[in-house]
């Protein structure tokens, strides 16, 4: 009798490996809370300036559920200058170090200056956001690997100061996928564990309102096989261009639809301002699709 070809579901184990403890993806996704400790971010710039303020809001995203709190002291809105890497560690290093002193979680420090991040990681954080994906800094890489830290490798076409000036991509999904597969070789070559890499596809980072909703069509063929992909959207420019509206409270409720969609779509790691909506709408789309794993996939076997 002939073999019939039949597809069975296959789970496979994502982990973000960390200094401090991994990171178990395959089943649970994890918030990361946005901390802006900086003047000028376009969301709330200057809300959070100084330790106790800074302190006080990590505090209400962890009881909130936030996981990972994201610390960064320079803004990268479009159109944003850069600051020294003095001023951004006189910024961040000190919530850093209170932070770690009361809380054992996950703290990432925001930063594409190896200096700034090598500083923070002695002072406790575990994690390195680099919104150029780890190409503005020659040093970034070798920080990162003598760490071994978790690395998030971000997209972004030209810096934050003129990354909105036209953006042009003859296709940004294959543009975008090309540029993970081809920093990841590189990244493992010098030295970084690839269990330690995660992408971002840098949504509003050099792309207009159609390249981001392309990209959030595509979620689930971004990362590299076996790489969790960290999603950012929260307040972002293009949910107000798809609402007709500016005002940034308008942008909560999309920032958690959008996230109950990407988790759908396998993504397990949202950096986001407003914490509990969107870890309520991960566990409820979680509890619909039976928490299964991000990599779960239909692989083909023989059956007599």
């Amino acid at each position: 009798m002939p073999a019939r070809r039949t597809l069975q579901a296959v789970s496979f184990e994502m982990i973000w490996m960390t200094p401090r403890r991994p990171l178990d993806l395959t089943r649970h996704s994890r918030v990361m809370g946005i901390l802006n400790v900086t003047p000028d971010s376009f969301s709330d710039g200057g809300r959070h300036e100084g330790t106790a303020a800074a302190l006080d809001h990590a505090r209400r995203m962890i009881a909130d559920g936030a996981e990972i709190i994201d610390i960064g002291g320079e803004s990268t809105r479009p159109g944003s200058q850069p600051v020294s890497s003095t001023e951004e560690m006189t910024r961040t290093l000190d919530v850093i170090t209170a932070l770690r002193a009361e809380w054992d979680g996950w703290i990432s420090i925001d930063t594409s200056k190896a200096s700034v991040a090598d500083a923070a990681l002695a002072a406790g954080a575990d994690i390195v956001n680099d919104v150029s994906g780890l190409r503005a800094d020659p040093d970034m890489a070798g920080v990162c690997a003598a760490a071994a830290c978790g690395v998030v490798v971000m997209h972004m076409l030209g810096e934050p100061r003129t990354m909105q000036s036209t953006p042009f991509y003859h296709d940004v999904v294959a543009e975008v996928k090309e540029f993970f597969t081809s920093r990841m070789e590189d990244l493992v070559q010098v030295g970084i564990s690839l269990d330690c890499l995660c992408f971002d596809p840098g949504i509003g980072f050099g792309k207009t309102l159609d390249h981001n909703l392309a990209l959030l069509r595509a979620l689930e063929t971004l990362s590299p096989p076996g790489r969790p992909l960290l999603l950012g959207v929260s307040r972002k420019s293009f949910i107000g261009k798809i609402l007709g509206s500016d005002d940034l409270a308008l942008r909560d409720w999309p920032t958690v639809a959008i996230t109950a969609r990407a988790r759908e779509k396998g993504v397990m790691l949202h950096r986001v301002h407003d914490v509990r909506p969107n870890i309520e709408a991960l566990r409820m789309t979680e509890a619909i699709i039976g928490g299964e794993s991000s990599r779960t996939v239909a692989a083909v076997c023989d059956r007599r």
